[in-house]
C-alpha cells in the first residue's frame, strides 16, 4: 500500500491547536482494552462530528420504521440470561432501517450500507441493538469515522458528493477493502428493506447465570428472501420514486403482509478468542460459519406502522451503550468509541432528556439520578432524594445487576496501538474470499462494472492508480479486470495482475 505524502503536510492539531500525536489510533489499556475517557482528542472528535449538523441526524438520515415483536423460538438459556432471550419469551421492539451517507431528502435506492437499528422493549430495560445489513464495516477504529463519514459526504465549496474523496480515504484504509466489496457488489442495493439481511456486525457478549461468557455475533436472516436490485433499476428508481424503501415497507404492513426476520447468532467460547486465527473482535472481518455456525435464537415480525413519522421514528433514539443483563460489550474498538458516540449523539440531536419520550422510554420502571436539563417533563416526588448514596430511601446501585465487569483482560499498558495481530489478520484477505469463493462468475462481473463505474468518476490520475491497487491486493484477476474497464486502452492494462499488486 503507498504511503501518504507528508512532506510537506500540516500537523494536526486539537481544537485548540495542540499537536495530536494519531489520527488512526484511539487511547486504550493495552492494544486490546478497552479505551480511555480520557482521551481527549478521540472525545473532541466524536463529541465535534455528533453536532455537525441542525437538526436531521448526522449519519443514517433518510430511513423509515416500525414496531413489532420478537419471539424466542429456541432455548439459548445456556449462554445468556437476559429475560428478554429466555424460552418462548415475547417482546415489544421497534425497527429502524437507512442509508448512511444520503440527507432525508435522498433517494433510498442510492448505494449504500442500510442502517439495522432495533430496540427491544424489555423487563430489565431497553436494548438497543444498532446495525447494518452487512456483518462487516469500513473501519476498525472510532478515531476514524467522523473522517470516513466526511469523505462520503459533500465538498464544503460544491456542496456535492465527491469520488476522489471517497476513494482516496477507502485506499489509504486498507481495512475498508472487505466492506467496500459487500458496498460495490449486489448487496450494496438491496431491493427492500424487508428484502435483506440484518447484522449486529460487532462481536458481543453473552453472560449466563453462572457468570460463564461467550463471544456472539447477530444475524437476522429476512424470511422474504434476499433480494437485490441492479445498478439502472436502482437509479431508475432513485428518480421515480425516492422513497421506495419507505414506501414499500409501510404498504406491506398495512395490508398484512408482515415482513419477518428469523434471529440467528455465532456464538465463540470465551477462551477461543485469544488464539483465533484472526482478531474476532475486528468490525471489518466476519467469523466462518464452519468454524462457528449459525444457531437459531427467535423471530422478529414488523407488524404496527407508526402513528406518527416524527414523534415514533424520527425521534426515535438507539445508543450501543443501551445494554441489559445479559449482554455485554466486547473489546472492538469501533464498538467502544460507538458506546459514547450514539447516546452523546441523541443528548445533542433530539435533547438531554430524550429517553423520556415515548418511543424511547423503557417500559420498566426508571429509578434514575438524572435531573433537569432542557424539556425535562418527567420528575420524582419531592420526598424523593436527588443524590446516591443517600439514608433517605433512595435507589440503590446492585453490583449483581449489570456485567460490567471483569469484562476482558488486557496487557495493562496504556498505548495508543492497533489491535494484536492474530496469524491471519490482514486487510484484504476476507475481501478476496468473497470474490473468488462466494460470488458466482456473473455477480463478479457485476461488481467489476459497479466498480468501473464509480472509479470512473475519479480525476486524479495518481488516485486511480491507487485504487487500481486497493483491488488488485483484494484480487490479482478483479484488479486487472477493474483497470481494464476504467482504462481499455491504457499502458498496462493486459500485464499480469500479480505485477501491479502493491504490498499493503
Amino acid at each position: 500500500m503507498s504511503e501518504q505524502n507528508t512532506e510537506h503536510t500540516p500537523t494536526t492539531t486539537t481544537n485548540s491547536g495542540a499537536p495530536v500525536s494519531s489520527d488512526q489510533h484511539s487511547m486504550g489499556v493495552g492494544a486490546d482494552g478497552p479505551l480511555a475517557l480520557h482521551d481527549h482528542y478521540l472525545v473532541e472528535k466524536l463529541a465535534q462530528f455528533n453536532r455537525e449538523r441542525v437538526p436531521e441526524r448526522v449519519v443514517h438520515a433518510k430511513g423509515g420504521g416500525a414496531f413489532g415483536t420478537f419471539t424466542v423460538t429456541n432455548d439459548v438459556s445456556k449462554y445468556t440470561r437476559a429475560a428478554f432471550l429466555q424460552p418462548g419469551k415475547q417482546t415489544e421492539m421497534l425497527a429502524r432501517f437507512s442509508t448512511v451517507a444520503g440527507e432525508q431528502g435522498s433517494p433510498d435506492t442510492w448505494r449504500d450500507p442500510r442502517g439495522f437499528a432495533l430496540k427491544f422493549y424489555t423487563e430489565e430495560g431497553n436494548y438497543d441493538l444498532v446495525g447494518n445489513n452487512t456483518p462487516v464495516f469500513f473501519i476498525r477504529d472510532g478515531i476514524k469515522f467522523p473522517d470516513f463519514i466526511r469523505s462520503q459526504k459533500r465538498l464544503p465549496h460544491t456542496n456535492l458528493r465527491n469520488h476522489d474523496m471517497q476513494w482516496d480515504f477507502w485506499t489509504l484504509s486498507p481495512e475498508s477493502a472487505h466492506q467496500v466489496t459487500w458496498l460495490m457488489g449486489d448487496r450494496g442495493l438491496p431491493a427492500s428493506w424487508r428484502m435483506m439481511n440484518g447484522y449486529g456486525s460487532h462481536t458481543f457478549q453473552w453472560i449466563n447465570a453462572e457468570g460463564e461468557r461467550s463471544w456472539i455475533k447477530y444475524h437476522f436472516i429476512s424470511e422474504q428472501g434476499h433480494k437485490t436490485l441492479t445498478q439502472e433499476d436502482s437509479e431508475r428508481i432513485a428518480g421515480e420514486d425516492a422513497d421506495f424503501h419507505t414506501r414499500d415497507l409501510y404498504e406491506a404492513i398495512e395490508r398484512g403482509d408482515n415482513p419477518r426476520w428469523t434471529l440467528k447468532v455465532q456464538i465463540m467460547p470465551y477462551e477461543d478468542a485469544a488464539t483465533y486465527r484472526f482478531n474476532p473482535f475486528d468490525v471489518t472481518k466476519v467469523w466462518p460459519h464452519g468454524d462457528y455456525p449459525l444457531i437459531e435464537v427467535g423471530t422478529m415480525e414488523l407488524n404496527r406502522n407508526p402513528e406518527n413519522y416524527f414523534a415514533q421514528i424520527e425521534q426515535a433514539s438507539f445508543a450501543p451503550s443501551n445494554f441489559v443483563p445479559g449482554i455485554a460489550a466486547s473489546p472492538d474498538k469501533m464498538l467502544l468509541a460507538r458506546i459514547f458516540s450514539y447516546a452523546d449523539a441523541q443528548r445533542y440531536r433530539v435533547g438531554t432528556n430524550y429517553a423520556q419520550l415515548p418511543v424511547n422510554a423503557p417500559k420498566n420502571e426508571v429509578h434514575s439520578y438524572s435531573k433537569d436539563g432542557a424539556m425535562r417533563f418527567d420528575f420524582q416526588k419531592a420526598e424523593v432524594p436527588v443524590y446516591a448514596p443517600n439514608t433517605q430511601g433512595g435507589a440503590h446501585a446492585d453490583p449483581n445487576a449489570t456485567d460490567e465487569t471483569p469484562g476482558w483482560e488486557s496487557d495493562g499498558t496504556l498505548q495508543r496501538a492497533a489491535a494484536t495481530l492474530h496469524p491471519e489478520d490482514d486487510d484484504f484477505g476476507q475481501a478476496g474470499t468473497m470474490v473468488r469463493e462466494v460470488l458466482d462468475d456473473a455477480a463478479r462481473e457485476r461488481l467489476v462494472g459497479n466498480i468501473a463505474g464509480h472509479v470512473a468518476k475519479v480525476t486524479r490520475d495518481d488516485l486511480r492508480e491507487r485504487v487500481f491497487a486497493y483491488w488488485t491486493n483484494v484480487d490479482a484477476e478483479l484488479g486487472a479486470r477493474v483497470r481494464a474497464a476504467v482504462q481499455p486502452s491504457a499502458p498496462g492494462s493486459n500485464e499480469d495482475p500479480e505485477k501491479v499488486a502493491v504490498e499493503a
